[in-house]
């Protein structure tokens, strides 16, 4: 992939230029097909906005469309309240302002262990190097932050890991990498601090001492190394037993999925350390 700079300031006017009040939502979400643990549906909406939306995954129990809880619903790129959401130098890009939520049913009975894989693909978009698109996620009605742990073409393709569900946004994004490694490794770190108790001792030090190499590691320059060491601290979840990293989400809201949220974490800051090192 070739380095595109891109000026912040710039790319924000620019996009700003070309926001336009959405119209109200229309046909939402159709078309929802399960094949074994991968759900994927058809967003349709007014004005011919359309992606397919993909939940993939590793171990689902009830998995249905009327467990899913999904809706899609277009939006204003100048909602203050939804921007209020988003961090400074983000917003909706008018040729996708669609949000899309995954809220299961508390009583639909859908569970699933580990990673829930969300993707989409949408004509409506272009991918290119350096691309300030991303998915952002938020608890319904909270602040949105960047899951992206995957982009590709075709128009625009885009995946991120969660470990529980919430409100889903493609933003353009024009914040240093840096930045946003820093929100992104803080995230971690403050997941890792709220379910401590939650983990086997041992695990958790490890995983602690993993992410300050990390940190000591991106502070010096040394992305690689930084690299490898959030792959150790994934490959030390991905082998975990469930005692030792509590990892099942389940509609009734009764279990935390802690593995699943610090792989998440440890995905999408993978990624943008990936970019980091590709200088894009």
């Amino acid at each position: 992939m070739r380095n595109v700079r891109f000026e912040p300031a710039a790319v924000l006017i620019a996009l700003v230029a070309i926001l336009v009040p959405a119209a109200p939502a229309a046909a939402g979400i159709v078309d929802v097909t399960i094949d074994g643990d991968t759900a994927t549906a058809e967003i349709s909406l007014a004005g011919g906005i359309s992606a397919e939306l993909t939940i993939a995954f590793e171990d689902a129990v009830g998995l249905s469309e009327a467990n899913l809880g999904l809706d899609a619903e277009l939006v204003s790129v100048l909602d203050s309240s939804l921007l209020a959401r988003l961090p400074q130098l983000a917003s909706i890009p008018a040729g996708f302002p669609v949000l899309v939520t995954i809220e299961p049913p508390s009583t639909g009975g859908l569970s699933f262990t580990g990673l829930a894989a969300i993707g989409l693909y949408t004509h409506d978009l272009t991918y290119a190097a350096g691309s300030p698109l991303r998915l952002f996620s938020a608890p319904v009605g909270g602040a949105f932050v960047d899951v992206t742990d995957e982009m590709s073409s075709g128009s625009y393709r885009v995946r991120g890991g969660k470990g529980d569900f919430s409100e889903f946004l493609i933003v353009a994004d024009v914040r240093s990498v840096d930045t946003v490694i820093g929100e992104k490794l803080d995230r971690a770190e403050d997941l890792l601090d709220e379910h401590w108790s939650a983990l086997d001792s041992t695990l958790a030090s490890q995983l602690d001492s993993q992410l300050s190499s990390v940190r000591t590691k991106w502070q010096a320059g040394q992305t690689s190394s930084a690299l490898a060491h959030v792959e150790n601290f994934l490959d030390k979840l991905e082998k975990a037993s469930a005692s030792e990293a509590p990892n099942v989400w389940r509609s009734a809201r009764d279990l935390d999925n802690v593995a699943g949220l610090l792989r998440a974490a440890g995905e999408t800051l993978h990624f943008s350390l990936t970019l980091k090192s590709n200088n894009l």
